[in-house]
């Protein structure tokens, strides 16, 4: 049976997770990342792309091409959720569906012709989506992921958002398209190519399969493949992350021990609220180094599952001290939480109190309120000014806790 799949797309995601939360940014052009010399442009506005912006170039390029720019720092837990939202809108509505990232999905409609019409079930959802959670969207449909997401790419320019490849025209849609339209042509095979004079997928499409295996090895026919519209991979059924995690890169290389134990204090923090906001535990955490020569370490350790911050600080301090090397400066620090299960935690009659369970109640409360660094111990204070962090204060004082068990 020929299939059907969709690829969907959430439009600039960050930048419309922002608009949401303040209509004046509507319009204007917005970047979403670190404001200092060693950050990076996580996401922008069409506004700012019209300058010459782009995701993942430095924000201090980004800065020079668009001056006019309004930077924010982000907010993870506020993405995380809205990103949940969507989710459970598209797993009410398609009967097989892949979670690529944050803001793609995949879905294989195959065999639903019959009963709805694919091209108008794929845009039903679209319009749930952004009717439901306010989200602009767009979609590209056709016989595989890999030309649904180019296709996704072309219907972003339209005004309806959306694009259908009909079946036996995918190697002509895709001739014209530069090279590195193709997922998997990176910086540096697209250089290669393009030394080779090789800057259009119809050029690519004639060249002899066994020369992209000598000039790319087994990646070669691979791209070879997807560039004349040829993409067996099927759509794999979604499920539930095993893992979270957070990084901090400092502005500047730092050896000021208060700032990063605060630091890894407010990281641990907000892992642990989102463990408990999507009632997980972990039983396994990681610390994570990276020194200023760029040599990275990382120490985990398997604990009971747990949830909550009062067991999980002292460990992410413990890992801490026996990863610090004293006579190297620190790039980069990260925290992770793996092997997830679902679930509330439990009370341990040796190590929790009541009085410990209803304050994170409390906190957690406070946090989903007004944004998960609204509430967090005062040690933590100390990141604001070391880390990017990408949960912002918003201008706002946060509510201190001593340094205290619970």
């Amino acid at each position: 049976m020929q299939r059907t799949i969709l690829h969907l797309d959430l439009n600039t995601f960050f930048v419309s997770v922002e608009r949401l939360r303040e209509p004046k940014l509507n319009g204007r052009p917005v970047l979403i990342g670190s404001d200092s010399d060693r950050g990076v442009v996580a996401s922008c506005s069409y506004e700012a792309r019209a300058f010459g912006v782009r995701s993942a170039m430095p924000m201090k390029t980004a800065k020079q091409l668009c001056p006019e720019a309004i930077i924010l720092r982000g907010d993870s837990s506020a993405y995380l959720k809205k990103s949940d939202e969507v989710t459970e809108i598209v797993r009410a509505h398609v009967p097989l569906f892949e979670k690529s990232s944050v803001d793609e999905f995949y879905a294989d409609l195959t065999g639903t012709d019959k009963f709805f019409g694919s091209w108008k079930m794929a845009g039903e959802l679209r319009q749930r989506i952004m009717k439901e959670s306010g989200l602009p969207n767009s979609f590209g449909l056709s016989v595989n992921k890999t030309v649904s997401k180019v296709a996704t790419g072309e219907a972003k320019q339209r005004p309806d958002g959306q694009m259908q490849v009909p079946s036996g025209t995918e190697r002509l849609f895709l001739a014209p398209m530069s090279i590195e339209s193709i997922p998997g042509v990176g910086g540096k095979t697209a250089h290669l190519l393009r030394s080779m004079g090789v800057a259009r997928l119809h050029t690519m499409q004639e060249l002899p399969v066994d020369l992209m295996q000598r000039l790319l090895g087994e990646h070669g026919p691979v791209l070879w493949r997807k560039a004349n519209g040829i993409d067996p991979s099927p759509v794999t059924p979604w499920h539930e992350r095993k893992s979270i995690s957070t990084e901090r890169t400092f502005e500047r290389d730092t050896i000021d021990l208060v700032k990063l134990k605060g630091l890894l204090t407010a990281m641990a923090e907000s892992l642990a609220f989102q463990l408990r906001r999507g009632e997980k535990l972990t039983s396994c955490i990681t610390v994570k180094i990276r020194y200023a020569d760029m040599n990275t370490h990382a120490r985990q350790l398997r604990v009971g599952y747990t949830a909550c911050d009062h067991l999980i600080l002292p460990l992410v301090h413990e890992l801490f001290t026996k990863l610090y090397d004293r006579r190297q400066r620190i790039r980069l620090v990260g925290v992770r939480f793996s092997h997830l299960v679902g679930g509330g935690h439990q009370m341990d009659a040796f190590t929790d109190t009541q009085e410990a369970m209803n304050l994170y109640q409390a906190m957690d409360k406070v946090r989903k309120r007004f944004g998960d660094r609204m509430v967090m111990r005062a040690a933590g204070m100390a990141a604001k000014s070391i880390g990017r962090m990408d949960n912002p204060f918003d201008g706002q004082a946060p509510v201190l806790l001593a340094n205290r068990r619970a």
